[in-house]
């Protein structure tokens, strides 16, 4: 059987969880990619073959012009559609492309969310091109927050005060992203949680979900994210009804959510599984093959009623973060260990040696710090001693 994997850069979710996934359910890989040199350590039974994955009509006839397609599959955020567009018109198993371009498109969500009556975010769209003062003219509630619409990974995601920040700021993301469409939104209090969930487009199963912490506004950087195995039912409840509204259904998800007094509000939808390392973590604390089942269900396969999924685990993921801009004199290496049952894994994000501006987002990541077991109380303290013996050194 062979499956297509649309992909951009490579990342720890495609080298680390699904190519072995694959290969363990005996799977051939096409990878469609606009980046092939990238890709060039790929295991046994996957090929590269260029493509530009972002038009969706490339993909079908790049597809359509080599091996029969048993499933089309992407873990990008940028590539949910493209991928969903493809599988549809070769007749597999996917995920409906309308419910994955509202999850990308966050005017689109906000919409969608407010015309099913379960949420209304006071909001402003400028389109690519379009002159900023238009924000300053808008009925916002202030602070907003304003964000690229289809952006990923808190770039450019910025709390803007007053409208001539507002306005400033949209000037600025426009220097930088000249094509991207602009959504100013009212700032949703509360705390950040996740959810992560899995269906086949017939049951969904939550697996969980992380209590977030991000670092201090304007801007909105995760820089630490703690299990939580058993989110509150209530909430629980809200999230689903409004991914149902949204038509999320096939594969993983990874919402992000606030709740105030008991109201869960969504930040964002990323149709596919958590990254950044806190997918192998959630594999490793539920010991499932989370990867496989994922892939099983982009297959048709069901999945099963009981995933089997431990409840008893306690897990962290954090980051070390850059605090200015200069080179990297000094950093741990890669680290694998156990401390009082407690399994412990570092790795680094940036060598040594490199020398990179402060961007004030994910970016800034100079390595990610994965720490399971089942004491909550022994997963921070390995934690918190690794990072309090370990240095992290930039030199202007």
């Amino acid at each position: 059987m062979r499956m297509y994997l649309l992909a951009l850069n490579p990342t720890d979710s495609v080298t680390e969880g699904f190519l072995p996934a694959a290969a363990r359910l005996g799977l051939d890989v096409t990878i469609l990619t606009d980046q092939p040199s990238a890709h060039r350590d790929v295991p046994a039974h996957t090929e590269v073959l260029e493509c530009d994955v972002h038009d969706f009509r490339a993909v079908i006839n790049r597809i359509a012009t080599h091996h029969r397609a048993d499933a089309v599959f992407t873990n990008s955020d940028h590539l949910q559609t493209q991928a969903a567009l493809a599988a549809d018109y070769f007749g597999l198993p996917g995920k409906d492309w309308r419910a994955a371009l509202r999850a990308k498109n966050k005017g689109e969500m906000r919409r969608h969310l407010a015309a099913a009556g379960l949420d209304a975010v006071r909001s402003m769209e400028l389109a690519a091109g379009q002159d900023p003062s238009a924000f300053a003219a808008a009925d916002l509630p202030y602070p907003v927050v304003l964000k690229p619409r289809e952006g990923v990974a808190s770039e450019d995601v910025i709390l803007a005060a007053d409208p001539e920040e507002l306005v400033a700021r949209a000037k600025e993301i426009q220097a930088r992203r000249p094509h991207a469409a602009l959504l100013a939104e009212e700032f949703l209090t509360g705390e950040l949680y996740t959810l992560e969930t899995l269906g086949d487009g017939r049951v969904r199963h939550v697996l969980g979900g992380f209590h977030t912490a991000v670092s201090a506004p304007p801007v909105f950087i995760e820089e630490r994210l703690d299990f939580v195995a058993a989110p509150p039912e209530p909430v629980v409840a809200q999230v689903t009804a409004q991914l149902d509204a949204l038509g999320v259904g096939l594969g993983a998800c990874h919402t992000e959510y606030v709740v105030h007094e008991g109201r869960a509000r969504l930040i964002e939808v990323n149709y596919r599984v958590i990254g950044d390392q806190c997918d192998l973590l959630l594999a490793q604390i539920l010991d499932i093959e989370l990867f496989e089942l994922i892939l099983r269900a982009h297959l048709g396969e069901p999945l099963p009623a009981d995933l089997g999924a431990r409840h008893d685990g306690a897990g962290r993921v954090e980051y070390a973060l850059a605090d200015r801009a200069g080179t990297l004199t000094a950093a741990p290496a890669a680290t694998d260990r156990t401390v009082d049952g407690v399994r412990l894994a570092y790795r680094p994000l940036r060598a040594v040696g490199e020398r990179h501006p402060h961007y004030g987002t994910n970016r800034d990541y100079l390595g990610v710090l994965r720490v399971t077991g089942t004491d909550r109380g022994a997963v921070d303290r390995v934690a918190d001693d690794f990072v309090a013996a370990e240095r992290w050194e930039i030199t202007p």
